[in-house]
């Protein structure tokens, strides 16, 4: 049977929660236009797995309705499910929404979750706000390796030649992949100051780290 806009409506519509994923994802085979139309609804759904499904398709989806994407997105930043959170800070950042900083930063500051801190510092980079650099500073600080290798990737997104003094000391982390993100970021970085770090990390024992960095060399 061929997917329309009817048919994916009635399996978001439907009590089966497969139906009701199938139809999400089949949303991906809309225009567009139908789509963002279509997903409204679906990031409402009671079922968690069918909101996060939804709330992922924004990144492309939202294009169509900035503004109302934005509002949608900040109340999915309040959804009770951290993926879900996590998801539409991502898509707020893959869609450049600077208005939503304070949103983002807000639920920094008050989430345990890793797998959000993650999303929100990811979504600094790419949202280029100078203001996210500080809080970048802070998630350097956090347990979790995974939030620290992001916050290096945004520093080096982001463009404050401040980062580099930061990032100074990672470039000797027992972690080689927190040592190739320093180079990635000292790369994009490109200042005089982070030349000699990069010297030396061009002879670092993994290749892969090593190589980045040569590229500035």
């Amino acid at each position: 049977m061929s997917i329309t806009p009817d048919t994916v409506q009635k399996k978001l519509e439907s009590e089966d929660l497969g139906d009701r994923l199938r139809g999400v994802n089949e949303i991906r085979q809309l225009e567009p236009a139908i789509g963002f139309i279509l997903i409204q609804s679906a990031i409402k759904d009671k079922n968690a797995r069918v909101r996060y499904s939804a709330a992922s398709q924004f990144d492309t989806l939202g294009t169509q309705d900035l503004d109302k994407s934005l509002n949608l997105l900040r109340e999915l930043l309040q959804d009770p499910e951290a993926d879900v959170q996590a998801a539409a800070a991502d898509c707020l950042g893959g869609l450049k929404l600077v208005a939503a900083f304070d949103d983002l930063q807000q639920l920094y500051q008050s989430t345990d979750e890793w797998i959000v801190k993650l999303s929100v510092i990811a979504a600094l980079g790419e949202l280029g706000e100078p203001r996210g650099f500080e809080m970048l500073v802070q998630a350097l600080k956090e347990d979790n390796d995974l939030v620290k290798t992001a916050a290096i990737s945004s520093m080096g997104e982001l463009g404050n030649t401040q980062a580099v003094s930061v990032l100074a000391p990672f470039a000797s982390n027992s972690d080689w992949q927190i040592r190739y993100r320093v180079a990635q970021a000292l790369n994009r970085l490109d200042t005089e100051s982070a030349k000699p770090i990069l010297e030396s990390l061009a002879n670092d024992e993994v290749e892969a780290v090593a190589e980045v960095a040569k590229k500035s060399c």
